[in-house]
């Protein structure tokens, strides 16, 4: 079984960029919390999304290229190491017409019970959802 990878493309606009006219580094923490949430939408059924709540306990960036306006970008995540209650999320972002690496993150998630926000054990059931 392999990492099932989630993928997207964006296109640089104006509100991305910060004062150097390059994309604002907590635009692109944005974008690493965006396509994990985007990953579990598509992935988990109806009661899994009732159950169950993810939070954000660390984040782990490497800034290697700026993006400016109009780059189209593409942004790739999957799964890594899950514990008891995290899972590990790896994203790679890159420029799609040169294919340079732009940023990569891993950030560490907290799977909670949606009721009592409390950590909830992530299940084979729910491992599964991001193996292919």
């Amino acid at each position: 079984m392999h990492p099932d990878i989630f993928e997207k493309s964006i296109v640089v606009e104006a509100k991305h960029l910060d004062k150097q006219n390059h994309v604002n580094n907590v635009q692109y923490v944005q974008w690493v919390q965006d396509i994990a949430e985007e990953h579990w939408e598509t992935k988990a059924n109806k009661e899994q999304k009732s159950n169950y709540v993810w939070v954000v306990v660390r984040h782990e960036i490497d800034y290697k290229k700026e993006a400016v306006l109009n780059d189209k970008i593409s942004l790739k995540t999957y799964v890594g190491e899950t514990t008891h209650v995290t899972s590990v999320r790896h994203v790679i972002i890159k420029n799609e017409a040169t294919n340079k690496l732009l940023v990569q993150a891993k950030t560490t998630w907290c799977l909670l019970d949606s009721i009592t926000k409390k950590p909830a054990k992530i299940s084979g059931e729910l491992k599964d959802l991001f193996l292919s």
